[in-house]
């Protein structure tokens, strides 16, 4: 299976923004659809956003992440971001990237996440 190393975490206030990254090697992201998940203490683990193989079709978890979060897969570089804005504590979870479970199992061992964490 395939690695993955999320990046791009932080401390931000309310508000703000962040941009995550998620390398893979071990196999190519232009393969699989891929997606964002996060996971709030004492939560399950949640998808936020996914991307077809392409970038043909996106769809976000709900509709606030839609109008503030958006996803980006950059296939040459193997490489899936998550551009975020409007930060609101909500938000604080542990963010991982994988591929879309919607589509089969994961493809990828899960990497360690990035932590996001909002204040008010």
């Amino acid at each position: 299976q395939g690695q993955l190393d999320e990046s791009g975490g932080g401390l931000v206030q309310a508000g703000g923004s962040l941009r995550l990254s998620c390398a893979a090697s071990g196999r190519n992201i232009s393969d699989y659809n891929m997606a964002w998940y996060r996971q709030a203490p004492g939560k399950e683990r949640e998808i936020v956003a996914s991307i077809s193989w392409s970038g043909a079709n996106i769809n976000y978890a709900t509709y606030s992440v839609k109008h503030r979060f958006t996803i980006i897969r950059d296939n040459d570089k193997n490489t899936l971001y998550l551009q975020m804005n409007s930060l609101e504590p909500g938000d604080t979870a542990m963010y991982y990237c994988n591929s879309d479970h919607n589509d089969g199992p994961y493809y990828f061992n899960w990497g360690p996440g990035t932590q996001v964490t909002v204040s008010s």
